[in-house]
């Protein structure tokens, strides 16, 4: 598992003073961005450059508690599946003061050329990237 502290900034809040429901999906894509670090040149490099994206075919969302201004969110992010051309992967984000679960989020990823936005082979550097984060099945 892999996890990523954002705090919450004020322009991610509605007018009910909490994060607004689709900038979970903002602060999830963060940590897959920061996931992806280690690789030469990070996220930015690997898609921007060589042309290597992750398009979502699927995402699930269970909201639990709100985020507020102020608060820290902490990302814990997991492999759930890691196939040849897609990864399931699941996000579960927690307060950082009080230790809350705010919300958790599996999405799908189809591996893709992005010139094409055609799917293709995971290359190896990324799959050794995101074995070590891979969950075991839950019993």
């Amino acid at each position: 598992m892999f996890r990523h502290e954002r705090p919450v900034r004020f322009a991610e809040v509605d007018a009910a003073r909490i994060v607004y429901f689709a900038r979970f999906l903002d602060f999830c894509h963060d940590a897959l961005e920061a996931l992806f670090a280690p690789l030469p040149g990070g996220y930015a490099h690997l898609t921007m450059v060589r042309g290597v994206g992750f398009p979502s075919v699927r995402v699930e969302v269970d909201y639990l508690a709100p985020l507020r201004y102020g608060d820290v969110a902490l990302i814990d992010v997991a492999v759930e599946r890691l196939g040849t051309r897609s990864i399931t992967l699941r996000y579960v984000l927690t307060r950082a003061a009080d230790g809350v679960r705010s919300a958790v989020v599996r999405q799908v990823v189809v591996v893709s050329r992005l010139e094409a936005l055609a799917s293709i082979d995971m290359p190896d550097d990324v799959r050794a990237l995101l074995a070590p984060h891979l969950a075991l099945p839950s019993a």
